[in-house]
């Protein structure tokens, strides 16, 4: 049977792979560092004894090279994400990694069958607007001053609030260092990939939700910030004016996108959208989370913070993915009550919610509006 490469395949959509991978008859080698704070507690007890386990790092060389042998598929998701201002590191193990496969791909002539490389939606940073005269608008970010002003909404010169449009593929405006490392990753991918006959995808992920997101992640958003809240009977912080809109998407309808990719030959060289279909306020997703815990009771704190680099919306056009026919099946109450479910198993869960608010603000990601709410 073919044999499949996840690097990061320890971790949250990794995991998720390499069970439907095992499960489909494919032979799997997983290559993970145990990245703490997100493998905090060492080698997780999902990884299946069935998959070959490879600890080191996608940055070298003998390790890469190793995990490479006798590979059919790859699927790339070892990453660094952070709010960390340590610009190189991103790139270190984001762009390095990622050139790190295709340069001993090309210098071995390993006939790799496909790459499939994970990338980000927020790729596409604030996205596109437009006016109500139909002209588009492609902002990098809000001020500063903006912001501190409470002044979330983008607006036209006559302080008309502007529409927001679902983002295609074709656009790109990455605004930090992340963001700018995916696209590095998708430019390498593409450009490699076709250049030496490697065939490679590259998925835009929006914000993907189920079980076995780490606790201890900062990065990993929204659903495990406000199931936290609620499994301590806490009232959740909500930023800004919490009518931020996003679209979420459950792991399994991920893990569903990266099959079809790496069987499917038309999605050969190319990037695909993987998200939910439906936009959420942030608010609303709070209450769905509420709910789901049954703590209807506890309302969310709306206080006028803000978190520093955050997009005002972000939701991702899927119509190319789903013309290769993907859609997503599940519904974002069906990943907060996965996720919920995860989260009772565990037996030894520590309060870190505070101490994550207190770093981020020490980080000055967390900053306070002059707005009243």
């Amino acid at each position: 049977m073919a044999l499949a490469l996840v690097t990061g395949g320890a971790g949250f959509i990794g995991s998720h792979t390499v069970d439907r991978l095992l499960k489909l008859g494919y032979d799997v080698r997983i290559l993970d560092n145990l990245q703490k704070p997100v493998h905090i507690k060492g080698k997780p007890d999902y990884i299946p004894k069935e998959a070959e386990f490879i600890l080191g790092d996608v940055r070298d060389r003998e390790t890469v090279e190793n995990a490479l042998k006798g590979v059919d598929f790859v699927f790339h998701f070892a990453a660094y994400q952070d709010y960390l201002p340590d610009f190189s590191t991103f790139f270190q193990v984001n762009s390095v990694g990622t050139a790190l496969i295709y340069e001993i791909a090309v210098a071995k002539k390993l006939p790799v069958k496909k790459i499939i490389v994970a990338s980000s939606q927020f790729v596409n940073g604030e996205g596109i607007y437009k006016s109500k005269t139909g002209k588009l608008y492609y902002p990098k970010r809000r001020t500063n001053r903006q912001l501190e002003e409470g002044e979330w909404d983008f607006k036209d010169k006559n302080g008309e609030k502007l529409e927001y449009i679902w983002s295609p593929e074709t656009y790109a405006c990455p605004p930090n260092q992340y963001a700018i490392s995916k696209y590095s990753q998708e430019l390498m991918a593409l450009n490699f990939g076709e250049r030496y006959n490697i065939p490679s995808v590259t998925l835009r992920y929006s914000i993907v939700q189920g079980s076995r997101q780490s606790f201890y992640n900062m990065y990993s958003g929204a659903c495990r910030i406000f199931s936290l809240s609620y499994f301590f009977n806490k009232a959740p912080t909500i930023y800004e004016d919490g009518m931020m809109l996003r679209d979420f998407v459950n792991v399994h309808d991920v893990v569903d996108a990266n099959i079809l990719v790496m069987e499917d030959e038309k999605a050969n060289y190319q990037s695909f959208n993987v998200g939910g279909g439906k936009a959420y306020s942030v608010k609303e997703f709070a209450e769905i989370v509420a709910k789901e815990f049954g703590k209807e009771n506890i309302n969310a704190k709306i206080t006028g913070e803000y978190r520093f680099g955050d997009t005002r919306n972000a939701c991702s056009d899927i119509s190319k993915l789903k013309f290769l026919g993907w859609s997503p099946k599940r519904t974002a109450n069906d990943s907060v009550k996965e996720y919920i479910e995860y989260l009772k198993a565990q037996t030894d869960i520590q309060d870190i919610l505070d101490y994550t608010e207190k770093t981020m603000k020490n980080l000055n990601v967390v900053r306070k509006s002059g707005k009243d709410v």
